[in-house]
């Protein structure tokens, strides 16, 4: 399995950037799966940032409800994060993640990352 993130870059606060996870070698037809953005600050630990399920359920860190959105195109094998409303606080390297187990489980899958800066 092979995750590879794209989409990130410098940007001001209140902007917008959509993140990209192309997934190669993960199937989306086994009956459980999840597909989920972590990132990691500079001096601070791992800390995830949304998660979808093979139900499609959704689930975000508090930090970033109502500002930031996954979505899965299954077709294209690929995974998204809609990041708006962007803060300072919210620079970091962004990392997409799989499992074929439950989101609250481990993440036996990662990507490299993509690293997110926002700033004036």
């Amino acid at each position: 399995v092979q995750l590879v993130e794209s989409g990130g870059g410098l940007v001001q606060p209140g902007r917008s950037l959509r993140l990209s996870c192309a997934a190669s070698g993960y199937t989306y037809s086994r009956s459980m799966y999840c597909m989920g953005w972590f990132r990691q600050a500079p001096g601070k630990e791992r800390e995830g940032v949304a998660a979808i399920d093979s139900d499609g359920e959704t689930s975000y860190a508090d930090s970033v409800k109502g500002r930031f959105t996954i979505s899965q195109d299954n077709a294209k094998n690929t995974q998204y994060l809609q990041m708006n409303s962007l803060k300072p606080e919210d620079t970091a390297m962004y990392y997409c993640a799989a499992t074929y187990d439950y989101c609250s489980g481990s993440f036996n899958y990662w990507g490299q990352g993509t690293r997110v800066s926002v700033a004036s």
